[in-house]
């Protein structure tokens, strides 16, 4: 049992307490002091302790996993099919990451970050799940460790979402970066993996990319459309746009996130608040079918 206790990172008691209350424990075994569990056994308990952290209750996740068809597989993620309406709930995945998140287990993270990001789709997961955690995590000044290793799990997340657009609806890319100054711009890799699941070529340029580079990053590509994100509110519109070429065809500006000023921006650019939004702005203008 403590072998099995240690894998699980529980307490043994805790394992006692479930086999006693949910009957989920050896199957096999006979009377006496130790308690011997087969592979299909852990199987069921790691189902369990995945179903907990989404945030079921302990009955729930006992349930699902002696119903699971599949215990000997041991599935480190719970399958589509196999998942009960409740940890499909949004509320339920920000609890489960949240637990996984204070826990430091960056392995479960990762797998209830990328779970949801399939479940509910790139846009949906990340207003109605990532951000939440993460403003969460943000407004406790002791769980900056924390909020970093989510971070780094939504990154990983949304660059596996993100597919390789090879023939793109809109002929030139549309350039995406973060505002000069904000180190961190997650929504930037939000936004590119909606745009790219949408058919459109983007070039990403990372966050706090100084204007100078902009510029040079404009004349070179000819772009469809420049996307920059900023979170924190802020001045500086003319100054991130102001250098940015006038080419041949016209370059759609976008001021994009929370962060910008309407009047402090210059005329030819547009402002876009929420990453929907600035989705489907981005593609009816740049990305009508050739």
């Amino acid at each position: 049992m403590a072998a099995v206790a240690r894998r699980l990172g529980v307490a043994p008691a805790t394992l006692r307490t479930w086999d006693r209350r949910y009957g989920i424990g050896p199957r096999g075994h006979t009377t006496g002091r130790h308690r011997r569990y087969a592979p299909a056994d852990v199987a069921r308990l790691e189902l369990m302790q995945q179903a907990l952290l989404r945030g079921v209750t302990p009955a729930e996740a006992a349930g699902y996993a002696l119903s699971s068809r599949r215990p000997a597989e041991g599935v480190r993620i719970i399958a589509q099919r196999d998942r009960p309406p409740d940890i499909l709930d949004r509320s339920a995945s920000v609890v489960g990451i949240n637990r996984a998140a204070t826990a430091m287990d960056a392995v479960v993270t990762q797998q209830l970050v990328e779970a949801a990001v399939r479940d509910l789709g790139v846009l949906a997961c990340w207003d109605g799940v990532l951000a939440p955690v993460l403003g969460a995590l943000g407004g406790h000044g002791g769980c900056v460790e924390v909020a970093r290793m989510v971070e780094e799990c939504v990154l990983a997340a949304m660059i596996g979402a993100t597919p390789l657009v090879t023939v793109a609806r809109n002929p030139h890319p549309v350039l995406l970066c973060g505002v000069p100054g904000e180190r961190r711009a997650l929504p930037v890799y939000v936004l590119r993996a909606a745009l790219a699941q949408a058919g459109i070529g983007t070039q990403l340029l990372g966050p706090d990319l100084p204007p100078a580079a902009l510029a040079a990053a404009v004349r070179r590509t000819g772009p469809a459309a420049v996307a920059v994100w900023s979170a924190r509110a802020r001045r500086g519109g003319a100054e991130v746009f102001g250098g940015v070429p006038r080419t041949r065809q016209r370059v759609r500006l976008f001021a994009c996130g929370p962060g910008w000023l309407a009047d402090d921006l210059p005329g030819r650019v547009e402002r876009l608040d929420g990453l929907a939004g600035a989705v489907r702005r981005i593609e009816a203008l740049v990305g009508a079918p050739r």
